[in-house]
């Protein structure tokens, strides 16, 4: 058996905390034998030595792949009702082709850049074989949506794909039956869009860019008598499932206390800092978050939002409100565990597989990354 051993200035350990003069034995496989401190790595063979800093592989824990090919053609800051118009009027300008060829792109950079595994909101058919040729480790959630919408049989075919499963889009674009229904099915965790703007509250109430544009549309609610967007998930999603909320923009800890006073499950809340900020300029309450000791994982939304899938960037957004320590063990270890892949990934600990990627660019007096950081895979 060939064994590889990788030194650094620092490597993340699973407690958070940063070990100095690290020295990652692995064997061929990417398995880890063993994590140590070695004062004089000169005195080991055969080791290679990365300036920087050595972390397990990156979990996105939300993208949206099939939409790379939306790169550049939503415009900044266009709120999210204007986003969701954008959306509708600009599926249908691209060709299978394009619309393949910009996956495949997207799906290789994020893993050059090290990123492990990914939790990838699908609505229809045509990711599925790119993402079946990726090293990636995908899970999946077929998307239902629609305010027209009562059925969920027409995505049923999309589940015979490995680690896929339904969900409710968001609290406002699923009628009360069909929302009911999904979130009953099942045990697995369910990944719902939750408080990315301030009309998804404002709509319980009548009022709000949500509320008129349905009004537009014509479209009526049989949701609203609940009251609040984090009454409705108590309301329909039992107690003992799972599930991970999105972006939580809007959060207030009125909704937090609601929500994890129902849980038996765990809960995860997905923040994507780039894409918020591409469509509305809007901050999720991250002090208030891990004050309440959240489990905070990490996505990057889709290139309809973003300018790239790449978690470093998001990363360097949350460190100005956490520790780089912190953030990063939230877009890997707490990660790996939302997305069910807990037991090999996400983590540097001896007979994991988890993926080894380096980080260049940290300032090492006040350990956080700079402007110019960046990261890409070593196993």
């Amino acid at each position: 058996m060939s064994l590889r051993r990788i030194a650094s200035h620092r490597l993340l350990l699973p407690n958070r905390e940063w070990l100095c003069n690290p020295l990652l034995t692995l064997d061929d496989k990417g398995r880890i034998l063993s994590i140590e401190s070695v004062e004089r790595i000169d005195s080991v063979a055969g080791v290679e030595f990365y300036a920087g800093v050595v972390v397990p592989a990156f979990v996105n824990a939300h993208c949206h792949l099939e939409l790379s090919h939306m790169r550049g053609v939503i415009p900044r800051r266009c709120g999210f009702a204007g986003f969701a118009r954008a959306m509708g009027s600009s599926r249908g300008r691209f060709s299978d082709e394009e619309r393949r060829d910009a996956m495949e792109a997207a799906a290789a950079k994020m893993w050059a850049d090290g990123i492990a595994a990914v939790g990838d909101i699908s609505n229809g058919e045509k990711s599925f074989e790119v993402k079946s040729r990726s090293k990636i480790l995908f899970r999946n959630w077929i998307e239902f949506f629609g305010l027209n919408s009562l059925s969920d049989e027409p995505l049923r075919p999309l589940l015979r794909h490995e680690n896929t499963l339904l969900t409710p889009h968001s609290i406002y674009s699923v009628q009360e039956a069909p929302f009911r229904k999904i979130c009953s099915e099942g045990e697995q965790t369910l990944s719902i869009h939750f408080m990315e703007s301030a009309g998804e509250s404002d709509l319980f109430s009548g009022r709000g860019e949500l509320a008129e544009w349905y009004a537009e549309r014509g479209f009526t609610c049989d949701f609203l008598h609940y009251g609040s967007p984090a009454r409705r998930i108590v309301g329909s999603v039992p107690a003992e499932r799972s599930v991970m909320l999105v972006h939580n923009c809007c959060l207030t800890e009125e909704d937090i206390d609601l929500i994890m006073s129902h849980f038996k499950a765990p809960v995860w809340w997905c923040l994507s800092p780039r894409s918020n900020d591409y469509i509305s300029g809007l901050k999720p309450p991250i002090d208030l978050m891990r004050r309440k000791v959240l489990n905070i994982c990490v996505g990057t939304d889709s290139l309809a939002s973003n300018e790239s899938l790449s978690i470093i960037e998001e990363l360097k957004l949350l460190q100005r409100q956490m520790p780089l320590a912190e953030a990063l063990h939230s877009a890997t270890a707490v990660g790996a565990d939302a997305l069910g892949f807990g037991d090999r990934l996400g983590r540097l600990e001896v007979g994991l597989t988890p993926g080894v990627v380096l980080i260049e660019g940290v300032d090492f007096d006040t350990m956080t990354l700079r402007a110019d950081a960046r990261s890409r895979r070593l196993v």
